[in-house]
């Protein structure tokens, strides 16, 4: 896929979808001083390009029962585990992001859980693959 060059234009329409990403083209278009028809057209590039690659919904876990947030440092016990432990966290529901890292440890995962047992319950899986070391949220700033 080829680079997109961002203008001023395009990266004010980021902010605002990324503000609230169900505004009508019409109403980007009234902030940036351009058509709905102009904004849409824009959209549809960087959509194309893959400048923007989705929608997503903001949400609550705490709302849902997802109350426990921990930061997981994963130390894999060998290099054979890595697509068993990929598949283990794109497949498990409380694992909400996946990150292969450099430095300490091999990946870091964002766990949101509903207890302390569920968490242990977890903690218990993830040593099928290996080590890790637990941080856990004591609130969220941003």
């Amino acid at each position: 896929m080829s680079s997109y060059f961002i203008d001023d234009v395009d990266f004010r329409i980021l902010q605002l979808l990324i503000e609230d990403s169900t505004i009508s083209h019409r109403d980007i278009g009234q902030q940036v001083h351009m058509t709905g028809q102009a904004v849409g057209a824009r959209i549809r590039k960087m959509m194309d390009t893959g400048v923007i690659e989705g929608y997503t919904v903001r949400w609550n876990p705490d709302k849902v029962g997802e109350t426990i947030h921990a930061f997981i440092t994963v130390f894999l016990g060998s290099n054979t585990v890595h697509p068993a432990f990929q598949t283990f966290a794109k497949q498990h529901d409380s694992v909400k992001e996946i990150h292969r890292v450099s430095g300490e440890g091999c990946y870091w995962i964002r766990v949101n859980i509903g207890s302390q047992e569920e968490l242990n319950s977890f903690l218990d899986e993830l040593l099928k693959f290996g080590n890790y070391r637990v941080n856990l949220s004591m609130g969220k700033l941003k």
